[in-house]
This record gives C-alpha cells, sequence and structure tokens, in this order.
C-alpha cells in the first residue's frame, strides 16, 4: 500500500513539475490560441500549483521517497521564481519615481490608500462592499440611426467617499468581439472601493466600424462623462481613461488626438476632450509592429474561408454551445477575424503605411500627452514590447510623466483570468490602484 502511495504522489509531484514550462516559456508567433490560454491560465494558479509542489514533497519525505522529494521540490522551485518574478516592482528608469518624483507617495490622498493592495502580491484579492452598480446606459446615438452605444457606471459603494475621479474603460476586443462587463468585475470594484467612478463602454467593433469611429466613440464618452460629471460626484477635469489590449490601443489614441481635427467627431469640434491620464494594459502602440509581430504577413488563407458546416464566425458548433448566450453577445458569430489588420486597414502596411501610422498611439506623441501608466507583459505574444519601449521613449522625450512596467514571463491579458488570485493581475492593480490615486 506505501508503494502505491508513493507512485501517486511521485505522479502529481512530475505533472505538477510540467506545468511549469508553460508559465516559464515564452510562445512564439505563429502559434495557437490554445497554447496562450494555457499559458496566462497556469501563471495565474501558480501560487496553487507551488503550494502542491511543497505538499507533494513534504508527503515524500513522510513516505521516505527520494523522487517524490525530488520533483515536488524542483515544482515548488520553479513557481516560486515564477511568483517572485511576476511581482516584482517596475525597473527603477521607468517607476513612478523617474514620472512623478521621488515624493510621489506622500501625495496619494489617504482616502484612497484605504482600499490599495498593501503588497504586489497578496494571495487573495480582499473583500470590498458592492458598489452602484447601472447597467447599459446610452451615452451616445450615431446620427441619423438608432443605433445606441451602451455603458455601465460603477459608483462606490455608499459608504465609500468619493474620489472625483472617473475611470472610462474599454475592454479587449481585438477590435471585433467581446464587449463591456467581461472578466473586469474584480477590477472594476477594487476601484470603486477607492471612491472611484468607472464608465465601461461598448464602443463599436469592426465589421460595424472602423478605428476611427472606435476613437470617436471614445471621445464621445469623455464628452458624456464631463458633461454628467456633477451628478456623479466626478470633477470633469479628473478623467482617466484606459482599456485592455484593443482597448488600450484606442484609449491611447484618443488621449493623444485630443486636439487633432482629423479625429475629431464634427459635434464635438469645440467640446474639451482631454483627459487626466491614461493606462495602457498590453495594448498595441504600433500598428504596423503589431501586424508583422503576430506574423499576419504569413497568412495565406482567411480562417473564415475555412470554416466547416456548423462553424459560426470561425469557431466551431462546442465552442458556440459552451459560451450559450453570450456567444452572439460577444460577436462570436461574426464574419470577421479578430485582430486581423489588413480588412479595418484596407491593405497591408506596405499598401497603406499612412493609415496604419495614422492610426498608431506612438505617431501622435507630442509634449501635451496625458501622464501615462504602460502595464505589459515582456512574453506579450500580441502586442510586440519593443512597440512598447519605443512608445514610453517617445513621451519620455517629449516629458510627459509616463510610468512603464514591463512584467517578466507574463502574456497578453494577464489580468483576465482569475484576477482574485493571480500575481501579475495583482501586480498591475497595485500599479493602476496609486497612478489613479496621483490623478486624483
Amino acid at each position: 500500500m506505501k508503494f502505491v502511495f508513493q507512485i501517486l504522489v511521485t505522479l502529481l509531484a512530475a505533472i505538477n513539475l510540467l506545468l511549469a514550462w508553460p508559465a516559464l516559456y515564452r510562445l512564439r508567433q505563429p502559434t495557437t490560441l490554445a497554447l496562450w490560454g494555457i499559458k496566462v491560465f497556469i501563471s495565474a494558479i501558480t501560487p496553487l500549483l507551488f503550494l502542491t509542489g511543497v505538499l507533494t514533497a513534504i508527503a515524500g519525505l513522510a513516505l521516505n521517497w527520494t523522487p517524490a522529494i525530488a520533483l515536488g521540490s524542483a515544482g515548488a522551485l520553479l513557481f516560486l521564481i515564477h511568483i517572485i518574478a511576476v511581482t516584482r516592482a517596475p525597473d527603477s528608469s521607468t517607476d513612478f519615481d523617474q514620472a512623478f518624483g521621488p515624493d510621489w507617495e506622500k501625495r496619494l490622498p489617504e482616502e484612497s490608500k484605504a482600499g490599495f493592495l498593501p503588497r504586489r502580491y497578496v494571495f487573495r484579492l480582499p473583500a470590498t462592499p458592492d458598489p452602484v452598480f447601472e447597467q447599459n446606459i446610452v451615452f451616445y446615438t450615431i446620427p441619423h440611426t438608432n443605433r445606441q452605444v451602451l455603458c455601465d457606471i460603477w459608483q462606490p459603494p455608499k459608504q465609500v467617499k468619493r474620489s472625483g475621479l472617473a475611470f472610462i474603460y474599454l475592454h479587449g476586443s481585438a477590435w471585433a468581439v467581446l464587449d463591456k462587463d467581461f472578466g473586469t468585475r474584480p477590477f472594476f470594484r477594487h476601484l470603486a472601493n477607492q471612491g472611484h467612478v468607472i464608465m465601461d463602454i461598448a464602443y463599436r467593433l469592426f465589421p460595424e466600424t472602423d478605428f476611427m469611429g472606435m476613437t470617436q466613440d471614445t471621445k464621445h464618452a469623455i464628452a458624456w462623462m464631463k458633461a454628467n460629471a456633477a451628478a456623479y460626484g466626478v470633477n470633469p477635469d479628473r478623467i482617466v481613461i484606459g482599456g485592455g489590449s484593443a482597448g488600450a490601443h484606442i484609449a491611447l489614441l484618443a488621449a493623444y488626438t485630443d486636439q487633432n481635427r482629423q479625429m475629431m467627431p464634427e459635434d464635438l469640434a469645440s467640446a474639451d476632450i482631454s483627459v487626466r491620464g491614461v493606462i495602457a494594459l498590453y495594448g498595441q502602440s504600433d500598428l504596423e509592429a503589431t501586424y508583422y509581430h503576430t506574423c499576419q504577413h504569413l497568412v495565406t488563407r482567411s480562417a473564415l474561408s475555412q470554416k466547416k458546416k456548423g462553424e459560426s464566425g470561425g469557431m466551431p458548433s462546442w465552442a458556440q454551445k459552451s459560451l450559450g448566450k453570450d456567444f452572439h453577445r460577444l460577436g462570436f458569430d461574426k464574419d470577421a477575424e479578430p485582430g486581423i489588420l489588413a480588412p479595418i486597414l484596407g491593405g497591408t502596411p506596405a499598401e497603406k503605411a499612412d493609415v496604419y501610422a495614422l492610426f498608431s498611439p506612438v505617431t501622435h506623441v507630442h509634449p501635451g500627452c496625458p501622464p501615462t501608466l504602460i502595464l505589459h507583459g515582456k512574453h506579450d505574444i500580441l502586442a510586440p514590447v519593443k512597440a512598447i519601449r519605443q512608445l514610453h521613449g517617445r513621451l519620455t522625450q517629449a516629458g510627459v510623466p509616463v510610468v512603464m512596467h514591463l512584467i517578466p514571463l507574463t502574456d497578453h491579458a494577464f489580468d483576465m483570468i482569475l484576477p482574485k488570485i493571480s500575481p501579475s493581475a495583482h501586480n498591475a492593480y497595485y500599479d493602476a490602484e496609486r497612478f489613479l490615486a496621483l490623478l486624483a
């Protein structure tokens, strides 16, 4: 019987050790969505896997079985290395001291500090009181149509003092899919508990609109929040925008072009749509770099042209059934390929170089850009790190306060999977909450 337990513990320790490979390994393009999903999921649960390694090593000691001790200890060590790496602070050359001065922590409002994470990793996000949550508010109607653009509003819990700051968030979308209120509730609850108002917008996506339409939807959201600031206890001069992935790309574009007449909706020509700051979570800053980083120049056949009977939007029928009613809400039944730039921009970078440049945030950097927080994984498979470094460099040269945190061993959308326990998500929350508090 003892031998059976020795084998079972050894097997568990070996499997646990093998799971360290996706967490530590950097994926290369071209790759599959499944491999990316495995990597992000395993990275999120590394604390549990670390504990599994420790427990199997202890069990090996109790059973006097060296293979289990060795495998369990090795797994625990590798996952501990991962946790330490993904919870480190930004490099000193790109941190808050450089952007806001060495005394920045002294300027943080005391009322916001009460809801801060005490450390960059807390094992599990603390519970918060329920915020005031309103869904499907119309903030803009497309002219000459009945098409309404919606948002959700998260207000602080009634017992929490308001900061006066509003955070307008644009969800990740690959510019074609997903929707507001998808995977972001822990983040919004956390920020609302610090007194902030969150406006989660369902901006239009491709093929309904293009990058100009997405950017202009965002500017209408800014104008709407400024017009309704008093109703939500918000200072109209304390509005921050941000987002994840494609949402971060559009947020950066809107923030950096508040004076650009070409990018301005006609009905907002005389409006003030400047913002206090912008937060980019794994966003695209240079679309030409994104095009080549994601190997779109190697794609010879459309994924949609390969659809099989019973598939919709390039997804198999089993995936549609698993999503249920959310399959349509999240846009997976569209005949559009998420993340593919040529259809949106009318061609490749070689054919449309000026268009790729126009819709790249790095093109629009100038001294008047708002303070910027960049949160990005060093292993990002979809948004090139090199382009983000270039954006940081240009902002710094322009004299714009910018914090850039490149998180080691971390891939795209790292904050969306199990954020309540994910070490990399906690690290991002730690920076975001302090950035917002400084601007409040």
